[in-house]
């Protein structure tokens, strides 16, 4: 699982007024080069190439709702999928959250995935929608299988293993 990092600026920029996360606009850019709480701004962050699916400057991870309870603010976004195509978006490690709205593109924290990601042309996928609590799996299959019978395992964090009904697959 991906651990969640704060870059040091946030804090200040949060009191100075630079954010306004319920409003501004965030997103996600790739890098496969450590990033360290001293960053600030996104000129700080080595990003991924372009291409292959990947935008420069990243994408858009959009509001789904914000809040504050007993002094912690929960700031809940959509997930941003990448899809590659025609070929493999570039490798990377760490996924960067920032405010594109001020021209710097100020830092607000990274995700640590802990080994190196590929996305490849033509790899299943597998999005949440926090708005409908509802998981997307995006089967991707051997045009061989046509016609045939093939079963889904879902494994989950604990290490249980549950069965998805068989179904056709239609190529």
């Amino acid at each position: 699982m991906a651990t969640f990092n704060k870059f040091n600026a946030f804090v200040a920029d949060v009191a100075n007024k630079v954010h306004n996360l319920g409003a501004d606009t965030l997103k996600v850019m790739l890098t496969n080069t450590a990033p360290v709480a001293a960053n600030a701004v996104k000129a700080d962050i080595t990003e991924i190439a372009a291409g292959n699916g990947y935008t420069a400057g990243g994408t858009q991870a959009t509001l789904v709702s914000s809040s504050q309870s007993g002094g912690t603010y929960a700031l809940k976004l959509n997930n941003v999928t990448y899809t590659a195509a025609p070929s493999a978006i570039g490798t990377f490690r760490y996924c960067v959250l920032y405010n594109s709205t001020p021209a710097a593109g100020n830092l607000i924290g990274w995700y640590d995935y802990g080994a190196n990601l590929t996305v490849t042309a033509g790899n299943s996928q597998l999005s949440y929608d926090p708005s409908t609590d509802t998981y997307t799996y995006v089967w991707k299959t051997d045009t061989a299988w046509g016609g045939t019978c093939r079963r889904l395992f879902v494994t989950f964090a604990d290490g249980s293993n549950y069965p998805l009904p068989d179904a056709v697959v239609n190529v």
